[in-house]
Protein backbone atom coordinates (compact mmCIF):
# COMPACT_ATOMS: atom_id res chain seq x y z
CA UNK A 1 0.00 0.00 0.00
CA UNK A 2 3.10 2.71 1.14
CA UNK A 3 4.59 1.69 -2.85
CA UNK A 4 0.97 2.38 -4.30
CA UNK A 5 0.41 5.32 -1.99
CA UNK A 6 4.19 7.44 -3.61
CA UNK A 7 3.23 5.91 -6.91
CA UNK A 8 0.13 7.89 -7.35
CA UNK A 9 1.44 10.96 -4.95
CA UNK A 10 3.93 10.97 -7.98
CA UNK A 11 1.51 10.85 -10.69
CA UNK A 12 -0.03 14.12 -8.89
CA UNK A 13 3.43 15.81 -8.08
CA UNK A 14 5.17 15.16 -11.61
CA UNK A 15 2.72 17.63 -13.68
CA UNK A 16 2.95 20.27 -10.64
CA UNK A 17 6.97 20.27 -10.77
CA UNK A 18 6.98 20.05 -14.49
CA UNK A 19 4.35 23.40 -14.52
CA UNK A 20 5.84 24.99 -12.00
CA UNK A 21 9.24 24.46 -13.29
CA UNK A 22 8.52 26.08 -16.55
CA UNK A 23 7.69 28.93 -15.12
CA UNK A 24 10.32 29.07 -12.53
CA UNK A 25 13.07 29.26 -14.77
CA UNK A 26 12.09 31.76 -16.74
CA UNK A 27 13.29 34.43 -13.84
CA UNK A 28 16.37 32.12 -13.50
CA UNK A 29 19.63 34.33 -14.73
CA UNK A 30 20.60 31.39 -16.52
CA UNK A 31 21.52 31.03 -19.74
CA UNK A 32 19.97 27.90 -20.81
CA UNK A 33 17.02 25.90 -20.28
CA UNK A 34 16.75 23.55 -17.05
CA UNK A 35 13.54 21.71 -17.15
CA UNK A 36 12.63 18.28 -19.61
CA UNK A 37 10.01 15.60 -19.64
CA UNK A 38 11.29 12.00 -20.83
CA UNK A 39 8.92 9.75 -22.23
CA UNK A 40 10.14 5.72 -22.73
CA UNK A 41 8.95 2.37 -24.09
CA UNK A 42 10.46 -0.67 -24.30
CA UNK A 43 11.41 -3.78 -23.26
CA UNK A 44 11.60 -5.00 -19.45
CA UNK A 45 13.70 -8.29 -19.35
CA UNK A 46 13.14 -9.46 -15.56
CA UNK A 47 17.03 -11.68 -14.87
CA UNK A 48 16.84 -13.18 -11.14
CA UNK A 49 15.15 -15.15 -9.30
CA UNK A 50 12.95 -17.40 -11.27
CA UNK A 51 11.32 -21.01 -10.64
CA UNK A 52 13.17 -23.90 -12.57
CA UNK A 53 10.72 -23.74 -15.45
CA UNK A 54 9.67 -19.94 -15.85
CA UNK A 55 11.77 -17.41 -17.68
CA UNK A 56 10.44 -14.49 -19.70
CA UNK A 57 12.63 -15.17 -22.91
CA UNK A 58 13.26 -18.24 -24.91
CA UNK A 59 16.86 -19.32 -23.60
CA UNK A 60 17.87 -20.79 -26.97
CA UNK A 61 18.09 -17.45 -28.76
CA UNK A 62 20.90 -14.83 -28.51
CA UNK A 63 18.38 -12.30 -29.21
CA UNK A 64 14.51 -12.21 -27.51
CA UNK A 65 11.87 -9.18 -28.28
CA UNK A 66 8.86 -10.07 -26.20
CA UNK A 67 7.26 -7.18 -27.16
CA UNK A 68 6.46 -3.84 -25.64
CA UNK A 69 5.81 -3.92 -21.52
CA UNK A 70 7.70 -1.27 -20.13
CA UNK A 71 6.60 1.87 -20.10
CA UNK A 72 7.90 5.29 -17.89
CA UNK A 73 7.86 8.92 -17.65
CA UNK A 74 10.09 11.34 -15.92
CA UNK A 75 10.43 15.16 -15.06
CA UNK A 76 14.45 16.47 -14.96
CA UNK A 77 16.31 19.40 -14.07
CA UNK A 78 20.13 20.27 -14.54
CA UNK A 79 21.10 22.45 -11.66
CA UNK A 80 23.91 23.72 -14.43
CA UNK A 81 25.60 21.60 -17.99
CA UNK A 82 26.93 19.10 -16.09
CA UNK A 83 24.52 17.78 -12.84
CA UNK A 84 20.93 17.65 -12.77
CA UNK A 85 18.47 15.36 -10.53
CA UNK A 86 15.72 13.26 -12.58
CA UNK A 87 12.44 11.76 -10.85
CA UNK A 88 10.22 9.13 -13.47
CA UNK A 89 7.53 6.39 -12.84
CA UNK A 90 7.59 3.37 -14.43
CA UNK A 91 5.42 0.34 -15.31
CA UNK A 92 6.40 -3.44 -16.26
CA UNK A 93 4.57 -6.31 -17.46
CA UNK A 94 6.62 -9.36 -16.59
CA UNK A 95 5.06 -12.59 -18.46
CA UNK A 96 6.21 -15.56 -20.20
CA UNK A 97 7.20 -15.06 -24.04
CA UNK A 98 5.39 -17.39 -26.26
CA UNK A 99 6.82 -20.43 -27.73
CA UNK A 100 9.43 -20.04 -25.52
CA UNK A 101 8.33 -23.21 -23.58
CA UNK A 102 8.18 -21.02 -20.57
CA UNK A 103 5.63 -22.54 -17.81
CA UNK A 104 3.06 -19.28 -18.22
CA UNK A 105 2.79 -16.63 -15.56
CA UNK A 106 1.91 -12.93 -15.50
CA UNK A 107 3.08 -10.12 -13.29
CA UNK A 108 3.00 -6.62 -12.82
CA UNK A 109 5.26 -4.12 -11.62
CA UNK A 110 5.07 -0.82 -10.66
CA UNK A 111 8.37 1.85 -9.83
CA UNK A 112 9.50 5.24 -8.77
CA UNK A 113 12.79 6.49 -8.51
CA UNK A 114 14.86 9.68 -7.62
CA UNK A 115 18.17 9.72 -9.19
CA UNK A 116 21.55 11.80 -9.83
CA UNK A 117 21.97 12.57 -13.44
CA UNK A 118 25.42 13.24 -15.10
CA UNK A 119 25.88 14.98 -18.71
CA UNK A 120 28.86 12.76 -19.78
CA UNK A 121 28.84 14.70 -23.28
CA UNK A 122 29.75 18.01 -21.04
CA UNK A 123 31.77 16.91 -19.09
CA UNK A 124 34.18 14.66 -21.90
CA UNK A 125 33.65 18.08 -24.41
CA UNK A 126 31.46 15.79 -26.97
CA UNK A 127 31.06 19.51 -28.33
CA UNK A 128 34.60 19.37 -29.84
CA UNK A 129 33.68 16.43 -32.40
CA UNK A 130 29.84 16.35 -32.37
CA UNK A 131 27.03 19.14 -32.07
CA UNK A 132 23.77 16.88 -32.00
CA UNK A 133 24.77 13.50 -30.30
CA UNK A 134 24.89 13.20 -26.30
CA UNK A 135 25.10 10.84 -23.34
CA UNK A 136 24.05 11.06 -20.13
CA UNK A 137 24.54 8.78 -16.75
CA UNK A 138 21.74 8.26 -14.41
CA UNK A 139 21.80 6.39 -10.66
CA UNK A 140 19.59 6.44 -7.61
CA UNK A 141 17.64 5.25 -5.26
CA UNK A 142 13.90 3.38 -6.38
CA UNK A 143 11.04 1.58 -4.87
CA UNK A 144 8.43 -0.51 -6.20
CA UNK A 145 5.32 -2.28 -6.06
CA UNK A 146 5.27 -5.90 -7.48
CA UNK A 147 2.15 -8.20 -7.87
CA UNK A 148 1.71 -11.29 -9.49
CA UNK A 149 -1.17 -11.76 -11.75
CA UNK A 150 -1.52 -15.53 -11.58
CA UNK A 151 -0.74 -18.73 -9.69
CA UNK A 152 -1.36 -19.52 -6.06
CA UNK A 153 -0.17 -15.59 -5.13
CA UNK A 154 -2.05 -13.96 -7.59
CA UNK A 155 -3.12 -9.90 -6.03
CA UNK A 156 -0.69 -10.72 -3.39
CA UNK A 157 1.34 -7.14 -3.73
CA UNK A 158 4.76 -6.86 -2.28
CA UNK A 159 6.88 -3.58 -1.64
CA UNK A 160 10.40 -3.37 -2.90
CA UNK A 161 13.17 -1.34 -2.67
CA UNK A 162 16.62 -0.93 -3.94
CA UNK A 163 18.59 0.97 -6.79
CA UNK A 164 18.97 1.38 -10.40
CA UNK A 165 22.12 2.46 -12.71
CA UNK A 166 21.92 3.33 -16.76
CA UNK A 167 23.49 5.18 -19.89
CA UNK A 168 21.05 7.09 -21.78
CA UNK A 169 22.93 8.30 -25.49
CA UNK A 170 21.10 11.35 -26.85
CA UNK A 171 20.23 12.09 -30.67
CA UNK A 172 19.16 16.18 -30.80
CA UNK A 173 16.77 17.00 -33.68
CA UNK A 174 15.70 20.41 -32.43
CA UNK A 175 16.79 22.64 -29.74
CA UNK A 176 13.29 21.15 -28.38
CA UNK A 177 13.72 17.71 -29.11
CA UNK A 178 15.85 15.16 -28.51
CA UNK A 179 15.53 11.34 -29.40
CA UNK A 180 16.95 8.82 -26.61
CA UNK A 181 17.99 5.45 -25.94
CA UNK A 182 18.04 4.31 -21.97
CA UNK A 183 19.54 0.89 -21.02
CA UNK A 184 18.71 0.43 -17.23
CA UNK A 185 19.90 -2.00 -14.57
CA UNK A 186 17.03 -2.30 -11.40
CA UNK A 187 18.23 -4.19 -8.51
CA UNK A 188 15.63 -4.92 -5.83
CA UNK A 189 17.50 -5.55 -2.21
CA UNK A 190 14.17 -7.13 0.00
CA UNK A 191 12.49 -9.41 -2.94
CA UNK A 192 10.52 -12.13 -1.41
CA UNK A 193 8.56 -12.97 -5.10
CA UNK A 194 10.35 -14.74 -8.46
CA UNK A 195 9.21 -12.73 -11.49
CA UNK A 196 6.94 -15.42 -11.74
CA UNK A 197 5.03 -14.73 -8.92
CA UNK A 198 5.93 -18.02 -6.70
CA UNK A 199 7.87 -17.39 -3.49
CA UNK A 200 11.90 -16.78 -4.05
CA UNK A 201 14.49 -19.45 -2.90
CA UNK A 202 16.19 -18.50 0.61
CA UNK A 203 19.48 -18.57 -1.51
CA UNK A 204 18.21 -15.70 -3.55
CA UNK A 205 18.82 -13.29 -0.50
CA UNK A 206 15.91 -11.20 -0.98
CA UNK A 207 17.84 -10.25 -4.29
CA UNK A 208 16.32 -9.06 -7.74
CA UNK A 209 17.27 -8.07 -11.33
CA UNK A 210 15.78 -6.27 -14.14
CA UNK A 211 17.32 -4.67 -17.31
CA UNK A 212 14.92 -2.05 -19.34
CA UNK A 213 15.77 -0.98 -22.60
CA UNK A 214 13.95 1.39 -24.00
CA UNK A 215 13.82 4.21 -26.77
CA UNK A 216 12.16 7.61 -26.09
CA UNK A 217 11.69 11.30 -26.55
CA UNK A 218 13.45 14.31 -24.76
CA UNK A 219 10.96 17.74 -24.83
CA UNK A 220 12.98 20.72 -23.73
CA UNK A 221 11.00 23.07 -21.76
CA UNK A 222 11.83 27.26 -21.69
CA UNK A 223 12.69 29.97 -23.58
CA UNK A 224 16.36 30.20 -23.60
CA UNK A 225 17.81 29.31 -26.82
CA UNK A 226 19.36 26.06 -25.74
CA UNK A 227 18.87 23.53 -23.14
CA UNK A 228 21.79 22.49 -20.57
CA UNK A 229 21.81 19.26 -22.44
CA UNK A 230 23.45 21.17 -25.43
CA UNK A 231 24.79 24.37 -23.73
CA UNK A 232 28.66 24.81 -23.81
CA UNK A 233 30.41 27.06 -21.95
CA UNK A 234 33.50 27.27 -23.84
CA UNK A 235 31.73 28.05 -27.06
CA UNK A 236 28.46 29.80 -26.46
CA UNK A 237 29.05 31.82 -23.43
CA UNK A 238 28.13 35.28 -24.97
CA UNK A 239 29.19 36.94 -21.24
CA UNK A 240 32.99 36.04 -22.23
CA UNK A 241 32.63 37.15 -25.64
CA UNK A 242 31.24 40.44 -24.47
CA UNK A 243 34.17 40.86 -21.78
CA UNK A 244 36.62 40.50 -24.74
CA UNK A 245 34.98 42.82 -26.59
CA UNK A 246 35.12 44.92 -24.36
CA UNK A 247 38.77 44.28 -23.68
CA UNK A 248 39.93 44.85 -27.35
CA UNK A 249 38.06 48.38 -27.32
CA UNK A 250 39.99 49.26 -24.04
CA UNK A 251 43.04 48.42 -25.67
CA UNK A 252 42.67 50.47 -28.79
CA UNK A 253 41.14 52.96 -27.07
CA UNK A 254 44.63 53.19 -24.73
CA UNK A 255 46.71 53.13 -27.94
CA UNK A 256 49.04 56.27 -28.30
CA UNK A 257 49.63 56.42 -32.02
CA UNK A 258 51.65 59.98 -32.42
CA UNK A 259 53.96 58.75 -29.34
CA UNK A 260 53.20 61.13 -27.12
CA UNK A 261 51.88 60.07 -24.31
CA UNK A 262 48.23 60.48 -24.52
CA UNK A 263 46.13 58.17 -25.18
CA UNK A 264 44.21 57.72 -28.57
CA UNK A 265 40.89 58.65 -26.94
CA UNK A 266 41.88 61.80 -25.00
CA UNK A 267 44.30 63.16 -28.16
CA UNK A 268 42.91 65.85 -30.24
CA UNK A 269 45.96 65.71 -32.58
CA UNK A 270 47.16 62.38 -33.07
CA UNK A 271 49.74 62.90 -35.29
CA UNK A 272 51.87 65.75 -33.39
CA UNK A 273 55.61 65.37 -34.25
CA UNK A 274 57.86 62.83 -32.28
CA UNK A 275 59.68 64.54 -28.95
CA UNK A 276 57.11 67.76 -29.21
CA UNK A 277 55.71 68.87 -26.13
CA UNK A 278 52.08 68.75 -25.82
CA UNK A 279 49.05 69.79 -23.55
CA UNK A 280 46.92 66.96 -21.80
CA UNK A 281 45.13 66.84 -25.28
CA UNK A 282 47.71 66.20 -26.81
CA UNK A 283 48.07 69.76 -28.59
CA UNK A 284 51.24 70.94 -29.40
CA UNK A 285 51.82 74.36 -28.42
CA UNK A 286 51.50 76.91 -31.91
CA UNK A 287 51.40 80.65 -30.30
CA UNK A 288 51.22 82.18 -34.38
CA UNK A 289 48.31 79.55 -35.25
CA UNK A 290 50.59 78.62 -38.17
CA UNK A 291 50.20 75.16 -37.93
CA UNK A 292 53.82 74.43 -37.24
CA UNK A 293 55.29 73.34 -33.57
CA UNK A 294 56.70 76.27 -32.09
CA UNK A 295 59.83 73.94 -30.49
CA UNK A 296 60.39 73.37 -34.57
CA UNK A 297 60.65 77.41 -35.31
CA UNK A 298 63.25 79.74 -34.91
CA UNK A 299 60.47 82.35 -33.32
CA UNK A 300 56.90 82.39 -32.96
CA UNK A 301 56.16 86.17 -34.03
CA UNK A 302 53.95 86.05 -36.67
CA UNK A 303 53.03 83.69 -39.59
CA UNK A 304 57.01 83.62 -40.66
CA UNK A 305 58.16 82.80 -37.14
CA UNK A 306 60.37 85.85 -36.90
CA UNK A 307 62.04 87.69 -33.40
CA UNK A 308 60.70 86.24 -30.31
CA UNK A 309 62.41 82.93 -29.92
CA UNK A 310 61.80 80.23 -27.70
CA UNK A 311 64.80 79.58 -25.79
CA UNK A 312 64.03 75.79 -25.11
CA UNK A 313 61.69 73.02 -24.48
CA UNK A 314 61.21 73.80 -20.84
CA UNK A 315 60.13 77.63 -22.01
CA UNK A 316 57.38 75.64 -23.62
CA UNK A 317 56.60 73.37 -20.62
CA UNK A 318 56.40 76.15 -18.08
CA UNK A 319 54.41 78.35 -21.01
CA UNK A 320 51.86 75.45 -20.44
CA UNK A 321 52.00 74.95 -16.73
CA UNK A 322 51.35 78.91 -16.40
CA UNK A 323 48.31 78.49 -18.66
CA UNK A 324 47.15 75.01 -16.07
CA UNK A 325 47.55 72.84 -19.82
CA UNK A 326 49.69 70.46 -17.42
CA UNK A 327 47.60 67.84 -15.97
CA UNK A 328 48.46 64.17 -14.47
CA UNK A 329 45.73 61.69 -14.77
CA UNK A 330 44.36 58.92 -13.26
CA UNK A 331 42.64 55.44 -13.37
CA UNK A 332 39.01 54.90 -11.43
CA UNK A 333 39.76 54.33 -7.81
CA UNK A 334 43.47 54.57 -8.13
CA UNK A 335 45.98 57.33 -6.60
CA UNK A 336 49.23 56.31 -9.15
CA UNK A 337 49.31 57.96 -12.45
CA UNK A 338 48.07 56.04 -15.23
CA UNK A 339 49.91 55.04 -18.53
CA UNK A 340 48.76 57.74 -20.58
CA UNK A 341 50.48 60.21 -18.18
CA UNK A 342 53.89 59.61 -18.27
CA UNK A 343 54.93 61.64 -20.69
CA UNK A 344 53.63 64.39 -18.48
CA UNK A 345 55.02 63.51 -15.04
CA UNK A 346 58.87 63.60 -17.02
CA UNK A 347 58.13 66.87 -18.49
CA UNK A 348 57.19 68.07 -14.78
CA UNK A 349 59.95 66.87 -13.84
CA UNK A 350 62.49 67.86 -16.27
CA UNK A 351 60.80 71.66 -16.26
CA UNK A 352 62.07 71.78 -12.52
CA UNK A 353 65.37 70.83 -12.97
CA UNK A 354 65.82 73.62 -15.71
CA UNK A 355 64.57 75.80 -13.14
CA UNK A 356 66.00 75.48 -9.76
CA UNK A 357 63.70 78.71 -8.59
CA UNK A 358 60.47 77.56 -9.38
CA UNK A 359 57.72 76.29 -7.29
CA UNK A 360 54.53 74.69 -8.13
CA UNK A 361 50.98 73.26 -6.31
CA UNK A 362 50.42 69.59 -7.15
CA UNK A 363 46.40 70.19 -6.65
CA UNK A 364 44.46 66.60 -6.97
CA UNK A 365 41.10 66.10 -7.49
CA UNK A 366 38.43 63.20 -8.29
CA UNK A 367 35.38 62.49 -10.02
CA UNK A 368 31.67 62.95 -9.05
CA UNK A 369 31.07 58.88 -8.07
CA UNK A 370 31.48 57.84 -4.62
CA UNK A 371 31.83 59.34 -1.33
CA UNK A 372 32.12 62.73 -1.02
CA UNK A 373 34.73 62.19 1.89
CA UNK A 374 36.50 58.90 0.64
CA UNK A 375 37.22 61.41 -2.60
CA UNK A 376 38.69 63.66 -0.73
CA UNK A 377 41.34 61.65 0.84
CA UNK A 378 41.60 60.53 -2.73
CA UNK A 379 42.47 63.44 -3.92
CA UNK A 380 44.85 64.29 -1.50
CA UNK A 381 46.57 60.75 -2.07
CA UNK A 382 46.90 61.61 -5.74
CA UNK A 383 48.61 64.75 -4.94
CA UNK A 384 51.04 62.99 -2.71
CA UNK A 385 51.61 60.37 -4.76
CA UNK A 386 52.90 62.55 -7.32
CA UNK A 387 54.77 64.51 -4.78
CA UNK A 388 56.97 61.62 -3.88
CA UNK A 389 57.12 60.72 -7.80
CA UNK A 390 58.76 64.02 -8.27
CA UNK A 391 60.80 64.27 -4.65
CA UNK A 392 62.87 61.03 -5.41
CA UNK A 393 63.65 62.04 -8.76
CA UNK A 394 65.81 64.63 -7.35
CA UNK A 395 63.57 67.81 -6.56
CA UNK A 396 64.19 69.43 -3.16
CA UNK A 397 60.62 68.99 -1.29
CA UNK A 398 60.58 72.80 -0.31
CA UNK A 399 59.86 73.78 -4.30
CA UNK A 400 55.90 71.91 -3.73
CA UNK A 401 52.99 71.76 -2.11
CA UNK A 402 49.86 69.42 -2.06
CA UNK A 403 46.45 70.17 -2.31
CA UNK A 404 43.49 67.97 -2.46
CA UNK A 405 40.57 69.47 -3.78
CA UNK A 406 38.09 66.43 -3.71
CA UNK A 407 35.50 66.09 -6.47
CA UNK A 408 35.80 68.61 -9.68
CA UNK A 409 32.33 68.75 -10.59
CA UNK A 410 32.74 71.03 -14.02
CA UNK A 411 32.94 68.05 -16.00
CA UNK A 412 29.93 66.55 -17.71
CA UNK A 413 29.26 63.17 -16.27
CA UNK A 414 30.48 61.27 -19.70
CA UNK A 415 33.31 58.87 -19.65
CA UNK A 416 35.85 61.39 -21.38
CA UNK A 417 34.03 63.71 -18.77
CA UNK A 418 34.75 61.44 -15.64
CA UNK A 419 39.01 60.61 -16.91
CA UNK A 420 39.63 64.11 -17.56
CA UNK A 421 38.01 65.03 -14.07
CA UNK A 422 40.64 62.34 -12.47
CA UNK A 423 43.66 64.39 -12.33
CA UNK A 424 46.58 66.41 -10.42
CA UNK A 425 46.81 69.98 -11.46
CA UNK A 426 50.16 71.77 -11.94
CA UNK A 427 49.79 75.09 -10.77
CA UNK A 428 53.28 77.23 -10.58
CA UNK A 429 53.72 79.84 -7.76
Amino acid sequence: MLIKCIYRTTMVVLPVLFSSGVFAQEKEGKPFNSWSIELNAGQNKAVRPFTSGYYSSDPTNYFNFSGVNHFDFGVRYMFNPRFGLKLDIASDEIKNQKSSGSLPFKSQQYRVGLQGVANLGSILNFESFTKRFGLLAHAGVQASQFTPKMGVNKYVTEDNGGIMVGLTPQFRIAKWLAITADFTAINNVRQHFNWDGTYSADANNLSGLMFNTNLGLTFYLGKKEKHADWYFESSVNSTDKEALDRIADLETMLQDTDRDGIPDYLDVQNNTPNGVIVDSKGRFMDVNNNGTPDELEKSTNGKDGINKTIVSQSDAIKSLMEKGYVNVFYDVNLDTPNVGSTNNVYQIINFLRHYPNAKAKLVGYADVRGNESKNKALSTRRAQKLYDIIIASGINSNRLSIEGQGVDSSFPKTTTGLDLARRVSIILE
